[in-house]
């Protein structure tokens, strides 16, 4: 079996598909997700190896008795008060200077990372937007945080260890509509969850992480570094002053569902006129649908005859104008030359939330499609 993830994430199905003995790419565009992916594939580590360094890192910490030096972001410094800020720094500081790019440093790297949001007592719930207005009840001290995250991690590796060698994975941080260093039919099971197109910035997921590490310092540097390389999937993606409806539904990739996406599109771009945030979200379809065809084009170059690619998805009502994406990319991946699609409902969504905006049902399962 050999399988592909072209939306990646933090690699999940690449460690699955090891577990299981299946050989495996992943493709991940923003680049520090990709890194947290390639550390989580590097259990193979000798534990002891593993927590040898870690506990150099905590004694270099512990000794270097640092203060906060105001060279921060600001959102570092909203984020964490002081005294918490200076033991995260002098975790960092002393992984910088044992950092040899080897399985255990990238493995100590993730575990300084993975504690930042339970260090911070503001809104920092994992892999959601920083809210620096709100608070938590609990949190916990650096240097414990790591302590408890190395004996997890240490754990965790011991037991994937259990399972004796495996087939590797490989992750590939680079762009899902082209998965250019993925070999041609190569692919038998194309397993995945696309972006959903819930208006959620996937690059802002990491920011408060990158911020931390030096990678960005603003939303320029967000912008520049991470956003470029994502496929549209929310408005942040979009320049809406320069983007043309027109021109974006005049894209080839969009023709065999042209007559559906643009009534939606102008029924969005009357529907926003309404409302006071006036979000682009008829500019986002077009733009959204026209990334995924391209993803469509660049699975079935990758993937064998015969093979099957599995969508996890779900569909939408921006403004309560309903966008069938199930069956959309179902029609995009038949002209891209895949030979026929159905999907399975798992679940409906958008039910249990009293402040819903409108009332259009919807739903979420797999899309299988057909090689």
């Amino acid at each position: 079996m050999r399988v592909l993830d072209p939306f990646s994430g933090a690699g999940t199905v690449l460690v699955e598909a090891e577990r299981l003995g299946a050989a495996a790419f992943g493709v991940e565009a923003h680049p520090f997700v990709a890194r947290i992916a390639s550390a989580k594939l590097a259990w193979r580590v000798p534990v002891d190896q593993f927590c040898e360094m870690a506990g150099e890192v905590i004694e270099r910490a512990k000794a270097s008795q640092r203060t906060v030096d105001g060279s921060h972001p600001a959102l570092i410094v909203k984020c964490f008060p002081p005294d918490v800020l200076a033991e995260l720094d002098a975790l960092k500081q002393a992984w910088m200077e044992l950092a040899d790019e080897s399985s255990a440093s990238e493995l100590v790297w993730l575990a300084i990372t993975a504690v930042l949001r339970s260090c911070s007592p503001v809104g920092t719930a994992q892999w959601q937007y920083v809210l620096p207005n709100k608070s938590k009840a609990r949190t916990l001290r650096p240097y414990e945080a790591f302590r408890v995250q190395i004996e997890l991690m240490s754990k965790d590796i011991r037991i994937r260890q259990m399972d004796g060698d495996s087939a590797v994975a490989t992750p590939l941080c680079e762009d899902a509509r082209s998965c250019a260093s993925v070999p041609d039919g190569w692919a038998n099971l194309v397993l995945t969850s696309p972006p959903y197109m819930n208006n959620y910035d996937y690059a802002d997921a990491t920011r408060l992480e990158m911020s931390f590490w030096g990678d960005i310092r603003s939303w320029g540097d967000l912008h520049a570094k991470v956003r470029t390389r994502l496929m549209r999937s929310c408005t942040q993606h979009l320049d809406a002053d320069k983007s043309d409806l027109e021109v974006l539904l005049d894209d080839e990739n969009l023709r065999p569902i042209a007559p559906d996406i643009r009534l939606a599109c102008d029924r969005l771009a009357e529907e926003r006129l309404t409302h006071g945030g006036k979000k682009s979200y008829h500019l986002l379809v077009a733009a959204y649908f026209a990334d995924l065809a391209r993803v469509w084009k660049a699975l079935r170059r990758v993937t064998a005859d015969g093979g099957r690619v599995c969508f996890v998805i779900g569909d939408s009502a921006p403004y309560g104008v309903h966008v069938a994406v199930d069956q959309w990319l179902g029609e995009l991946a038949v002209a891209a030359g895949f030979q026929s699609y159905q999907f399975q409902k798992t679940r409906d969504r958008n039910v249990k939330w009293r402040n819903r905006k409108h009332r259009v049902p919807l739903h979420e399962g797999r899309l299988w499609v057909e090689g």
